[in-house]
């Protein structure tokens, strides 16, 4: 009888034990999902996407989300497999960069903002009326490379060159004087390494993304413009930006992290933040492919929401991690904040606890003009997206240079009692100069070619003379901080020799003639929304300087839900078009660029 409760026990034991590796096993099984080439256990990738889309379409309360029905990218092309085109990070374009010796270059600068005028090409070639945020100066220079005027090695980590030249307005036929700021570095491109990344992407699932890429959105609503469906048409924003989404994923290391946000007229999270590592990319990227497009438009639920992922990591290891945050989006918010003034306010705020901003626009009625004014911040950039293929051989090696600040609140002074500066082109928008002080922003690295040049590796300022009597010399003094704060400075005396046209190198050339470019397509398409001589390029005058207001802005396209106008040129500028175009083909004899024919083309399609 005494025995009984010990035989009890010890079964009870052993069926506890038995339990227990069972569990144990079970476990264990769950993580082991190979052996590698030493025999050594894997532990598997967690997938730890959150995101549900029919629970999500539920709980939506808004307006528009019954206005779009759900649209996946497999309802309009078929299945989209993670081993197509958005799959992989690299080009052959990148594979040829890396194959040149790249020991002794050094890399070159950028500045912060527009990273391309994608927007405006696409508009054109759509047959759309473009608007004057869709062409910007630092967009247009960093489509091109430049000779920065670099004579000696750099010696710091921003270390200016400057340039000179007397050009001929090819309007006017008047003389007008320009001086460019190279953009050098001392960092070897085999030395450069971006920090380990804090990333969070945030998605615009709105009703707008169903659209097709080169159609605008809006124009079913309003019965404006049809255009005639094309081959493009069978992708819709929604599938460009998922994809795209998969293309920035497969830039990420083990050691960085990642998470992502969803926004429609409320924001979702779609998976929290985790390193890389822990994290099952294949699995993330067919989640990220099912993904429709539905609802209202609320950037701020959406940002708001990126940012409280963000909490955690703020000041850990600020030394080893960059934090950015990048929003793919079309930018017509109607939900929410949908003002500049604040939702510029909030990319603002993260930027002064060290949390970027890089905006990536889909589709030709991606609203640049809001973009562009919320990108104006520091450590801030955009691009826009037409296609995966064209996303995928921009974000190779360049994605290494989108995600990493490395200068500033750099400021240039010039003193002079000859020259003051007219204006200021290729910088932030808002903070061009004040009196002669230029300000910029934010540097970001940019890639040197063989020949030395760097791609948008330049400022530049056009120069007026305070009197007749000059002795030529300009006092330029610059000061910078680095991502870590530290402040530096270097100063120069420049000469400049005012004899008849004349220009340093094929750098400045190339600036002035683009910038005449710009001011010319920028001044034409105010003109032809508003109706205002002011905008007219005239024998007189020549190429002004094109001055917009924000009001004007809204006139023409309302406050973000932004319509199609089809494309129109007046005779008046038709002629001026023309002309510009044998100014920019002369000058392409000089500058022997291939890329320059792009411009030359557009001028073609508009001069006719």
């Amino acid at each position: 009888m005494e025995k009984k409760p010990i035989k009890i026990s010890l079964k009870f034991g052993v069926i506890l034990s038995i339990i227990i590796i069972i569990l144990a096993a079970i476990v264990i099984s769950t993580l082991v999902i190979k052996l590698n080439n030493k025999g050594q256990t894997i532990l598997a990738k967690k997938d730890d996407w959150e995101y549900d889309e029919k629970q999500a379409y539920e709980n939506s309360s808004g307006f528009f989300s019954g206005m779009a029905k759900s649209l996946t990218p497999n309802s309009i092309t078929g299945s989209t497999s993670i081993d197509g085109a958005a799959a992989s990070g690299s080009s052959s374009m990148d594979s040829a960069v890396a194959s040149e010796s790249t020991n002794s270059r050094t890399i070159g600068f950028s500045t912060g903002g527009a990273k391309d005028i994608n927007n405006f090409r696409e508009n054109i070639k759509n047959g759309y009326f473009p608007i004057a945020t869709d062409i910007t100066y630092n967009g247009l220079f960093y489509d091109y490379t430049f000779d920065t005027g670099a004579k000696k090695e750099a010696k710091e980590l921003f270390s200016p060159a400057y340039s000179t030249a007397v050009s001929k307005d090819p309007i006017s036929e008047k003389n007008e004087l320009y001086m460019t700021v190279g953009l050098n570095s001392n960092i070897k491109q085999s030395d450069f390494k971006r920090k380990k990344l804090n990333l969070v992407v945030v998605l615009d699932i709105s009703g707008s993304m169903s659209s097709s890429f080169n159609s605008y959105y809006y124009d079913q609503f309003t019965g404006t413009q049809k255009k005639e469906k094309t081959e493009d048409d069978n992708k819709s924003k929604m599938q460009i930006a998922n994809e795209s989404v998969n293309v920035l994923l497969d830039q990420l290391k083990d050691d960085d992290r990642i998470g992502m946000v969803l926004f429609d007229d409320s924001a979702y999270l779609g998976k929290p933040i985790s390193l890389v590592s822990d994290t099952d990319i294949n699995a993330i990227k067919n989640h990220v492919l099912e993904i429709g497009a539905r609802g209202g438009t609320n950037f701020e639920a959406g940002y708001t929401k990126a940012t409280e992922l963000f909490e955690e990591y703020l000041n850990v290891n600020s030394y080893e991690y960059e934090n950015r945050i990048i929003v793919i989006t079309d930018a017509m918010p109607n939900y929410g904040r949908t003002d500049d003034e604040g939702l510029m306010k909030f990319v603002k705020e993260n930027a002064d606890k060290g949390v970027y901003t890089s905006f990536i626009g889909v589709g030709v009625d991606f609203n640049t003009e809001l973009t562009e004014a919320i990108s104006d911040v520091k450590g801030a950039n955009y691009y826009s997206v037409h296609n995966s293929k064209e996303f995928k051989n921009r974000m190779g090696e360049e994605f290494e240079y989108m995600v990493t600040p490395l200068v500033f609140d750099l400021e240039l002074n010039l003193k002079s009692e000859d020259y003051e500066i007219a204006s200021v082109y290729g910088s932030d928008k808002a903070n061009k100069y004040n009196g002669n002080i230029m300000r910029v922003n934010t540097l970001f690295p940019s890639k040197t070619t063989s020949n030395g040049e760097v791609k948008g590796g330049i400022i530049i300022l056009r120069l007026n003379k305070k009197n007749e009597k000059t002795s030529g010399n300009l006092n330029l003094s610059v000061s910078y901080k680095d991502r870590d704060g530290k402040e530096f400075s270097n100063s120069e005396v420049v000469s400049f020799a005012e004899q008849e046209e004349h220009y340093d190198n094929t750098g400045i050339r190339k600036a002035i003639a683009l910038t005449r470019y710009a001011n010319a397509i920028k001044n034409w398409i105010m003109y032809e929304r508003t109706g205002e001589q002011r905008f007219v390029i005239i024998p007189a005058i020549g190429i002004k300087d094109f001055n917009d207001s924000e009001d004007e802005i809204h006139v023409m396209l309302g406050r973000n839900e932004r319509t199609s106008v089809k494309l129109s040129v007046s005779d008046t500028y038709k002629n001026v078009f023309n002309t510009i175009k044998q100014y920019i083909t002369s000058e392409n004899e000089q500058i022997k660029d291939e890329n320059l024919k792009q411009e030359i083309e557009i001028l073609e399609k508009l001069s006719k």
